[in-house]
């Protein structure tokens, strides 16, 4: 996952498809779980959640600029 000051630096736009991106594959990890197999890397998970809240905080600051 890419870092507080990359996504920064990325527009609006690419910031809603990372973010769609994301959660899709936490859509897919956590079907992984569901249905009892263990994913290849339990923490990517986490790590996807929190760069999910970092793009949504980006996206709101930048909606409470304007």
């Amino acid at each position: 996952m890419k870092s507080f000051k990359n996504l920064k630096a990325l527009s609006r736009d690419d910031l809603a498809l990372k973010r769609d991106e994301l959660c899709k594959e936490l859509i897919k990890e956590r079907g992984q779980i569901a249905i009892g197999t263990v994913p290849k890397n339990p923490g990517k998970i986490g790590l996807a959640r929190k760069t999910i809240a970092r793009i949504n905080m980006i996206l709101a600051k930048e909606e409470m600029k304007k």
